[in-house]
C-alpha cells in the first residue's frame, strides 16, 4: 500500500477512538452569516463539545476555499493551494464538517463539492469564516457532550489538527475517532468498530485526506493528496463499505466506493460511527 514519509516522529497510536453518547440535531442555518457562525452557533447552544455535520443545497457568496497542493517546503508532505474566490454565487452540492475548538473558539473542518458561477463542478476545503450563506439551509448533525475535539499541533505531520478526547464517561452509542497517516481508512474503520464492539454502524459525516484514491470499479486518482468527504457508509457484521467524494489537486471531483485496503490516509481523517443497534439515538428536538 502507498505511504508517505511524514516530516516528524511517527506517533505510536495510529488510531485514536473514544466512545460516547451522540445526540442527533437537525436545524436551519440562517442566511447572512458566515458558514462558521451559522453552523456552529446551534451546536454551542446545545452544549456540544464535538460534532459532525452534513448539509446540501447551500448558496454562498462571498465564497473562499483551498485545494490540496504539493508541499512548498520539507515541513509537510502536502499542503493547501492559495485561496480561490469565484466571483458571484456558488452552490454547495454536498458538504461535511467536523466541529471542534481552536484556541477556545468554535472551529470547523469542512470539505464540500459545489457548482461555481461558471457552471464548473469543483470541490475542496472551505474557509468557513470567509464564506457567507445567502439563503437558509437545513443541517443534520450528531453531537457529543461527553467527548471533545481541540485543535493542537501535530508533530508527525507539521499541521495543527483536530484531536479527540473524553470529557466524561458514561453510556456510549457512538464513536469519535481520528486516523493517522498511512493507515488504510476502511481497515481503520473496521478496527474502530471491533475495538468498540460495534459490528453494525452508520458512518456519519466524516472528512479527511487520502494518498490518492482507489475505487472498487478500478478508477484511480493519482495525486498524492486528495481531500475526501464520506457521503455514505456502513459497517455490517464488521465489514465496512464507504462511498466518498474525492477532490484532486486540480479541484476535480471523483465519486464512488472505496477499494478495501488501498486507501491510506494522507494527513488525518475524522471518523464518527453511530451504532445501528442504537438507531433510536437521542435527538435534541425530543424525538427518537
Amino acid at each position: 500500500m502507498r505511504a508517505l514519509i511524514q516530516p516528524g516522529p511517527v506517533h505510536p497510536l495510529r488510531i485514536e477512538s473514544h466512545g460516547g453518547e451522540a445526540t442527533e440535531k437537525q436545524f436551519s442555518a440562517p442566511a447572512g452569516t458566515t458558514l462558521l457562525q451559522a453552523l456552529t452557533t446551534p451546536l454551542v447552544e446545545a452544549g456540544f463539545q464535538a460534532a459532525v455535520l452534513r448539509f446540501s443545497g447551500a448558496s454562498v457568496t462571498p465564497f473562499r476555499y483551498v485545494r490540496p497542493a504539493p508541499a512548498t517546503d520539507e515541513r509537510h508532505v502536502a499542503y493547501f493551494s492559495a485561496p480561490y474566490a469565484p466571483p458571484g454565487q456558488s452552490h454547495i452540492e454536498h458538504g461535511s464538517a467536523t466541529f471542534g475548538w481552536r484556541d477556545g473558539k468554535p472551529f470547523l473542518h469542512t470539505h464540500a463539492v459545489w457548482i461555481e458561477p461558471d457552471g464548473t463542478r469543483r470541490g475542496g476545503h472551505i474557509l468557513n469564516d470567509e464564506t457567507t450563506l445567502t439563503a437558509p439551509i437545513s443541517v443534520q448533525a450528531w453531537g457529543f457532550k461527553s467527548l471533545r475535539i481541540d485543535m493542537r499541533d501535530d508533530p508527525e505531520t507539521g499541521f495543527t489538527l483536530f484531536h479527540p478526547s473524553t470529557v466524561t464517561t458514561g453510556a456510549a452509542n457512538a464513536v469519535l475517532a481520528r486516523v493517522r497517516p498511512n493507515e488504510d481508512i476502511i481497515t481503520a474503520i473496521e478496527t474502530i468498530a471491533r475495538r468498540h464492539a460495534m459490528p453494525n454502524a452508520l458512518i456519519a459525516g466524516s472528512v479527511g485526506s487520502l494518498i490518492g484514491t482507489r475505487f472498487t470499479d478500478g478508477r484511480v486518482t493519482e495525486d498524492h493528496a486528495t481531500e475526501v468527504l464520506i457521503t455514505s457508509g456502513t459497517v455490517t457484521a464488521g465489514r465496512a463499505s464507504v462511498d466518498v467524494m474525492s477532490v484532486d489537486m486540480a479541484g476535480r471531483v471523483h465519486q464512488g466506493s472505496l477499494a478495501h485496503g488501498e486507501n491510506p490516509v494522507c494527513i488525518t481523517f475524522d471518523v464518527v460511527l453511530i451504532g445501528i443497534a442504537h438507531q433510536s439515538i437521542n435527538r435534541s428536538d425530543g424525538q427518537t
